[in-house]
This record gives C-alpha cells, sequence and structure tokens, in this order.
C-alpha cells in the first residue's frame, strides 16, 4: 500500500505539470490586456493630453506590467523562427507585440521592424509636444489617431493609409510642420521592411532558453506556498479572495456532502433488499424525479413560494439569499441560527440530486453482492438478515460510493455556480462566476487549478479507501 501511494504521488508529479501548463497556457490566450483590466481602462492619455501625461501613463503601464511579471519571458524556452528577436517578451503592451511579433512574420527582418517601431514611438512622442487644437479634427488629432492605430496594424494597405494620413495631417497646418522630418523617417523606415524582406528566415527554427526568470516558474512557485497572484477586478491578492469565499463553500458542501451520504446510503440498501417491492418502486420512483429536477429550476421555485408572501403568508419561511442578515458584534447563537436560516434552502438544492444518485448507486452495488455465493452461504448457515446485510454485504457494496467520494471532494472545494449565484452565497462558485464576468482570469485559472489537484487527491483517497472498505483489496503488482 505504502508503495503504491509512493507510485501515484509520482505520477501526480508530470500529471499537475501538465494541467498547469494547460491552465498557464489558457491564462495567457485569454482576451484582454491585463494592465488595462487592472486599471479599468484608465490609462490612456487622450487626444488632447500633453507628453507628461503620456509619460506618466507609460510608466503607469510599466510598473503595473512589473509587479505582474509580465516584463518576463513566457516560459523557460520557446521554439520560434530565426527571424523573431529574443528580447520581444520586453514589449509588455500586447497590441505593439503583436503587430511587431506579425510584421516580423511577414517579413522576416526583425533590425527593419525593430527600428519602424522605435520611430513609431518617436512620432507618438513629437506629436503630444504640439500644442493641441481645439477642434474635433484638427490635423493633430488626426494624426495622433492614426498612430495609435499604426501601433496595432500589420497589414500592408492599412499601414500605408495610416501613413499617408499622417504625412498628409503633418503638412495641413503650420504647427504640425515640425512633424514632417519624424513622419517621412517613420515612412522610409516601414518602406525599408518591405525593401528588405527576408521571408525565408521564417521557415529556420531558433530554440531560445530564458532560465528560471520567467512568468510560468514564478507563477507555479508561488501557486505552491499560496501566493496566487493579484486579482484584476479589485487589485486584491487572490488568496484573500479565496480564503473568504472557501470558507462558506465548505460550511455548506460539508453539510450536504454527510446529509447525502448519511441517507442515501439506508436508502439504497432497504430498497436493494427490499427488490422489486412496493416500497421499492415507490422510492426509486422518486429518486428517479428528484434526479431529474434541475437544480436552478428547483432553486428558483425554492425562492420564489417560501422566500416571499406573495402565494401565502405562511410560505415565507426563508430569506431570499445571502449568508446572514445580523452584524459580526451579534451574540453568537444568533448569528448561527440566522446562518442555518439563510442555508436551509441552499442546503436542499445541493442534497437531493447527490441523494438520489448516490441512493441508486447504493442500491445497484448492494444488489451485485447480495447475489454473490457467500452470502447464499451465510443465509444457509442461519445469520440474521440483519447481520448478512451489514457486516458482510454492505461493506463490499461500498466501491461505487467510494468511487463517487474522487469528483465529490473538489466539489466540496470548487462549489456550486449555479446555488451560490441564485442563493446569492459569497462562495467559491460565485466568485468563479463573477469572476468570468469581470474577466478576472488569475482568479479563473487559479480555482481550475486547485479544482485539478484536488481530483487527483480525491482519487487517491478513493484508492486507500478501496483497501479500507475490502482487505482483499491490495495494490501490491505480486499479489
Amino acid at each position: 500500500m505504502f508503495q503504491y501511494i509512493i507510485k501515484r504521488l509520482l505520477i501526480f508529479i508530470p500529471t499537475l505539470f501538465i494541467i498547469s501548463l494547460l491552465a498557464f497556457g489558457l491564462s495567457k490566450m485569454a482576451p484582454g490586456d491585463p494592465v488595462e483590466l487592472i486599471n479599468r481602462g484608465g490609462l490612456s492619455a487622450g487626444d488632447g493630453g500633453q507628453l507628461a501625461d503620456m509619460l506618466a501613463t507609460e510608466q503607469t503601464y510599466l510598473q503595473t506590467a512589473e509587479r505582474l511579471g509580465l516584463h518576463n519571458p513566457v516560459f523557460y524556452l520557446s521554439l520560434s523562427p530565426v527571424s523573431q528577436s529574443d528580447t520581444l517578451y520586453k514589449v509588455v503592451k500586447q497590441g505593439h507585440q503583436k503587430m511587431l511579433k506579425n510584421l516580423t512574420g511577414q517579413y522576416g527582418n526583425w533590425q527593419q521592424v525593430s527600428d519602424y517601431y522605435k520611430n513609431l514611438r518617436t512620432m507618438e512622442a513629437e506629436i503630444y509636444k504640439v500644442a493641441p487644437d481645439s477642434a474635433n479634427y484638427s490635423p493633430r488629432r488626426k494624426a495622433r489617431r492614426a498612430v495609435v492605430d499604426l501601433f496595432m496594424e500589420h497589414k500592408d494597405n492599412k499601414i500605408t493609409r495610416l501613413l499617408e494620413t499622417i504625412n498628409t495631417a503633418t503638412k495641413a497646418d503650420s504647427s504640425m510642420f515640425v512633424l514632417q522630418a519624424p513622419a517621412q523617417k517613420l515612412t522610409d523606415s516601414y518602406n525599408k521592411i518591405k525593401s528588405e524582406a527576408t521571408p525565408s528566415k521564417n521557415y529556420i527554427p531558433s530554440l531560445k532558453f530564458y532560465g528560471m526568470d520567467n512568468q510560468y516558474h514564478k507563477w507555479i512557485t508561488g501557486f505552491f506556498v499560496g501566493d496566487f497572484g493579484y486579482s484584476y477586478q479589485d487589485n486584491r491578492p487572490i488568496s484573500s479572495k479565496m480564503w473568504d469565499a472557501m470558507r462558506w463553500t465548505l460550511i455548506i458542501n460539508f453539510i450536504s456532502i454527510f446529509l447525502a451520504y448519511i441517507l442515501s446510503i439506508p436508502i439504497g440498501v432497504n430498497t436493494a433488499i427490499r427488490k422489486d417491492s412496493t416500497y421499492d418502486r415507490v422510492v426509486t420512483t422518486i429518486l428517479f424525479l428528484l434526479y431529474s429536477l434541475p437544480v436552478f429550476w428547483t432553486g428558483t421555485l425554492l425562492i420564489v413560494f417560501f422566500t416571499t408572501p406573495e402565494y401565502a403568508s405562511f410560505l415565507n419561511l426563508f430569506p431570499t439569499g445571502g449568508i446572514t442578515d445580523l452584524p459580526p458584534s451579534a451574540p453568537f447563537m444568533d448569528r448561527m441560527l440566522d446562518l442555518a436560516h439563510h442555508l436551509v434552502l441552499p442546503v436542499v438544492c445541493i442534497t437531493y440530486g447527490s441523494l438520489a444518485f448516490i441512493s441508486r448507486q447504493m442500491r445497484g452495488g448492494m444488489l451485485t453482492v447480495i447475489r454473490q455465493d457467500y452470502i447464499r452461504t451465510a443465509k444457509a448457515k442461519g445469520l440474521e438478515e440483519k447481520q448478512i446485510v451489514w457486516k458482510h454485504a454492505f461493506r463490499n457494496s461500498l466501491f461505487p460510493i467510494i468511487t463517487l467520494f474522487a469528483s465529490v471532494f473538489p466539489l466540496a472545494i470548487a462549489g456550486s455556480v449555479v446555488i451560490e449565484v441564485i442563493f446569492s452565497i459569497p462562495g467559491m462558485g460565485k466568485l468563479l462566476f463573477d469572476s468570468i464576468i469581470s474577466r478576472d482570469w488569475p482568479v479563473v485559472y487559479t480555482i481550475l487549478m486547485l479544482a485539478a489537484i484536488l481530483t487527483m487527491v480525491g482519487n487517491l483517497i478513493a484508492d486507500m479507501l478501496y483497501a479500507v472498505a475490502d482487505p482483499r483489496v491490495t495494490f501490491n503488482e505480486k499479489a
């Protein structure tokens, strides 16, 4: 048994590595600029801004990106064309980095693309030095908007049109004449990209190593010490948000799991030993109906009928949602009773489906066992039915129930999104839902990683429980 556990733990390492790669990769593919999401889009200097405003905005962006580790390479190594720069990650703005990567992918000459980008940055700074015009369609505004678009554009026809707009704008007003030289230099640098293109370099692979100082390494090492990063929504540490939410999810789900198992096991056993009786048919029908009811529909009905006096005053039995209506300063017992009052309906919603499913699994496992030869032998010896059922048959019929534990265990932590949203419970499920809506991807993928780890742990615990339930189960290869 000990050797088996060690082997499983060793298997966890590559499994966890693959899961972490998937979670990290998905987080990098998620839409939106992390820095902009954190600052809620407040990093635009605006068309009428001055150079000082632009530099302050740029500094704020770089500081936030550095705090998030976006100024580091993504992974330990990268496989890319030889035409791509090995320091492209230092351009932390996602739109700018994508534009540079696309241009290099088209023309295969990083040096010329880099010169074009530098001239574009220079052109942006020079525009801010020109005093803004109050007119909405002034040449300065047109040039400024064209430069902003160029930072995101890699298609030749659109770049050419935007460059023409800039050159035209610099000649339209006397205050813009100082921009003619940098505008022409920008145009020349782009033409140089096309004239000195080496697209063949895009077909030559290059392996680049970056060492431990990369985004993935900092993320995964931080994950295992409880440092999950910062939330995009409110800039709080993710660990703080998760611990606040997890306690409510644990309370609700452990109550639900306890009730589901404590009720479903005797129901399943009794329906199995009374197979085809009226009791079995009635209970089986009820369990089938419970399992068929969608939880979101049931939760909505419970709120409609049991939390308002609209249909009958005596049905207004429970709060509509939330955890408690009392302040922390209220007496402990009053708060506990109020908490229990709030949790009745959510616990019912989470429990009834599990109760129906586990009961059916218990019944099936019990039916399989009571048909075995050793059960018939026990009956032939004259043993009491209670002893046969609970001492001999019950223990060997627990395997389906133990298998379910592997899936129940992570759900107890990850929470139920539907129930927590319907009843406004600030648990892990609602945190996950709110994070998806607000594009708070670090929280989403932290919960994903945690659920994956708990699934592996649940499978390991289930294997150990097999041996506890039946000593004949062994994980020794020689057995």
